[in-house]
């Protein structure tokens, strides 16, 4: 999808710049706006790819972690809960 946009933008740009003495000067402008979106569409890219072999590594670097905490028989006791019991919070009583 990128790259069809992309090769829009590319293909905008050169009718543009073919009929560049031809367009009045107020609407020159839009060459630029299809400089910039073939400059955007080529980072998304070069960039999405980059961000999902990251993400697959980290993703997999978990994984791993899991697999050898589980393997160590270590079994935690973490519920994944963000509630703090009464005696886990420091200068605080339960009394009355």
């Amino acid at each position: 999808m990128t790259a069809t946009i992309t090769f829009g933008w590319a293909v905008a740009l050169a009718v543009l710049l073919a009929v560049r003495s031809e367009l009045p000067a107020d609407v020159r402008w839009w060459i630029w706006t299809c400089v910039i979106g073939v400059l955007m569409g080529l980072f998304g890219l070069w960039y999405v790819p980059l961000l999902k072999r990251r993400r697959a590594r980290i993703a997999e670097r978990a994984r791993a972690a899991q697999e050898a905490q589980l393997s160590s028989g270590y079994e935690s006791r973490d519920s994944g809960s963000n509630t703090v019991s009464s005696t886990e919070t420091p200068g605080k009583s339960t009394r009355s």
